[in-house]
């Protein structure tokens, strides 16, 4: 195969967001045309490296056809759209139904949750995965959590254990999310902000007395509203072409999701908590889109270098 050919199909892989395993066949579609056309610009007199080089003119730039093959197939299916809210569907019911009272029916879930993301992670990393992975990091963030509780002279014990673990753990997650596509760590993160909000209302200390369980259970139809917002967004997510639609949908479902934690907790969550939580809500597409795009600039740069240069 030409090199003109070869490095227009690694363009065209870098900036392609699919399975693997889509990737690559789709690539080996693409290859085989080219050098259908290839062939037939032979046919007619061209020189191989000239008639690669026109082929690969006429198709267009790398990221224009990565683009249109990306909203071709990233469009998932109702079954797809489902299995990726079920979590959330999941934390909804815990809650409307004060599950969360008992530690068997919570302990239920977090083993389903983790075994269903271990079993998809090492089988394949479908998009209907990364809410998954999401929430199956929660009982790192619960562990951390706990650890704020602990006797005056133990707090060494979550500095220098528990948060270089916890740390490496969802470096090591966010890594291989933002190989695939930065878009699903956003996914994958969407809930935080509201698992945050509740958990200050929860804390809360104000005219509803009572303690952190009965406080939950006062909210526990709220809680689960705002879950089954998050199902609700993250089926749309799915079910669209449109990248641009994709960020857009999710943004908003997390700002919708927000807004209705304050209206449920008539104010008890300030106007500065509520934007706070915005802004964390914001750094979690940009953080990720900023972060691909350094890895995807180095990834690029040390392709060019690999490639032979010709005066």
């Amino acid at each position: 195969m030409s090199t003109i050919i070869t490095e227009y199909l690694d363009d065209v892989k870098s900036n392609l967001r699919l399975e693997a395993g889509d990737e690559n066949e789709i690539i080996s579609e693409l290859a085989t045309h080219i050098e259908d056309e290839v062939q037939e610009l032979k046919q007619n007199g061209l020189p191989e490296e000239e008639a690669a080089s026109t082929c690969v003119r006429l198709l267009g730039s790398a990221k224009t056809v990565a683009h249109l093959i990306y909203e071709a197939h990233s469009q998932g299916s109702w079954r797809q759209a489902l299995l990726a809210s079920l979590p959330h569907i999941a934390f909804a019911l815990i809650f409307i139904l004060n599950w969360f009272q008992g530690i068997v029916p919570v302990l239920i879930v977090l083993v389903v949750i983790l075994f269903v993301t271990a079993y998809g992670w090492w089988r394949r990393k479908s998009t209907w995965l990364f809410t998954w992975l999401g929430y199956s990091l929660l009982p790192v963030i619960a562990t951390g959590l706990t650890l704020l509780y602990l006797p005056r002279g133990l707090d060494w014990v979550a500095v220098i254990i528990y948060v270089p673990m916890a740390l490496y753990l969802m470096i090591r997650v966010a890594t291989q999310t933002i190989k695939r596509d930065w878009l699903h760590l956003s996914l994958m993160l969407l809930p935080v902000p509201v698992v945050v909000a509740w958990f200050v209302i929860a804390h809360w200390n104000g005219k509803l007395e009572g303690n952190v369980f009965d406080r939950l259970s006062y909210y526990g139809p709220a809680i689960g509203s705002s879950f089954f917002a998050l199902a609700v967004g993250v089926i749309a997510f799915v079910r669209i072409r449109r990248r641009w639609l994709k960020i857009a949908v999710l943004f908003l479902t997390g700002v919708i999701t927000l807004s209705l934690v304050g209206i449920y907790t008539s104010g008890q969550l300030s106007f500065m908590g509520l934007l706070l939580l915005m802004l964390l809500l914001g750094s979690i597409f940009l953080i990720p889109a900023w972060l691909d795009k350094s890895v995807r600039t180095r990834r690029r740069g040390k392709l060019f270098a690999q490639r032979p240069q010709f005066l």
